[in-house]
């Protein structure tokens, strides 16, 4: 990998500082952060400055076509990880921005990719579990890759197109395409987005504890939930860009799903033996909605494709969670 160029889409927000992290950890020679403002964001939680000299920022906007298109020409990258798109909130109070964002920009990054006169080695793109139906709609102990697809919001919808759109993609230039999908990601970075509840639970406590009082949180949603610790899913990520891989696949990354208010007492168990029980008020909203997206991801197929991806046991990603946050306060 010591000759790659890799365009990380995104990589400044949460997953993508992780990803950028453990690119340049594994020795490749270029990694370009792609960003609406070109700045570091989030990497500095990862990767203190000064900053590696393999890593350049760039601009990005992934709902402006034109600039997208002289980004991959001008760039030349031998990889891409896209991972920049609008989550489900900003999709619901802007569909018309998330729809050219999130399907317009992948589909414009994938023709300007194509259109490379030395072929691209790699496509990952970030899809969701939002693109799998209601849970009901499962009578497996499991999902499974290949059970019906029927996303539940436009969120979905939309990483189900992006998903088509490196398929036809991949067969049109033969290039390796990964789709990685992945539901609740938990751990220092997540602070956007409807499930990154689970995390601002966390934070509260830790918050609390420098306040000396308690901060409570309530959790807007409830039933059961599928979690990935950040630094596996930033590790997904990482391999998949690097490991042998031909065609095109689409696979849940590795994940454990339990009830959210099993999650809860779990961070108030380790909260407890860090000395923070006192600070730890959390509960789950009397008008909290069912979650809206499945659990109980099948993960058979990634760990085929790409053995050795990490999977944090929960209570151990919790508590490397809030000790990040405790040595931030």
């Amino acid at each position: 990998m010591n000759d790659a160029v890799v365009l990380v889409t995104g990589g400044t927000g949460c997953i993508g500082a992780v990803t950028v992290r453990d690119l340049l950890a594994a020795g490749c020679g270029r990694v370009l952060v792609a960003s609406r403002s070109g700045t570091p964001g989030q990497l500095g939680l990862w990767l203190p400055p000064p900053f590696d000299r393999r890593l350049h920022f760039v601009a990005a906007d992934l709902g402006d076509g034109a600039a997208l298109q002289r980004l991959v020409a001008e760039q030349r990258p031998t990889h891409v990880v896209h991972l920049g798109g609008l989550q489900s909130p900003d999709c619901d109070a802007d569909p018309a921005q998330g729809l050219a964002v999130n399907v317009g920009g992948t589909q414009v990054l994938l023709e300007a990719c194509e259109r490379l006169s030395s072929p691209l080695r790699r496509f990952v793109f970030a899809s969701s579990a939002a693109v799998y139906g209601p849970r009901s709609l499962y009578p497996g102990p499991t999902v499974r890759t290949n059970d019906a697809l029927q996303p539940p919001n436009r969120y979905g919808t939309w990483k189900l197109a992006g998903e088509h759109l490196c398929r036809l993609f991949a067969e049109r230039s033969g290039v390796a395409t990964v789709c990685l999908r992945l539901n609740t990601t938990y751990g220092l970075g997540r602070d956007r987005g409807r499930t990154a509840a689970p995390t601002t639970a966390m934070k509260c406590v830790v918050q609390g504890a420098r306040r000396g009082a308690v901060v409570p949180f309530a959790m807007p949603y409830r039933g059961r939930e599928n979690y990935h610790y950040v630094e596996d899913v930033g590790a997904h990520f990482a391999t998949a860009a690097q490991a042998p891989a031909a065609g095109f696949q689409a696979c849940n990354i590795r994940g454990r799903t339990v009830d959210i208010a099993e999650f809860l007492a779990l961070i108030a168990d380790v909260a407890g033996e860090l000395g923070l029980s006192r600070h730890c008020a959390l509960s789950i909203a009397a008008d909290a909605t069912p979650n809206l997206f499945v659990s109980d991801l099948d993960d058979s197929t990634v760990q085929r494709l790409f053995p050795g991806v990490p999977c944090t046991p929960l209570r151990d990603g919790v508590r490397r969670a809030l000790r990040h946050f405790l040595d931030l306060a």
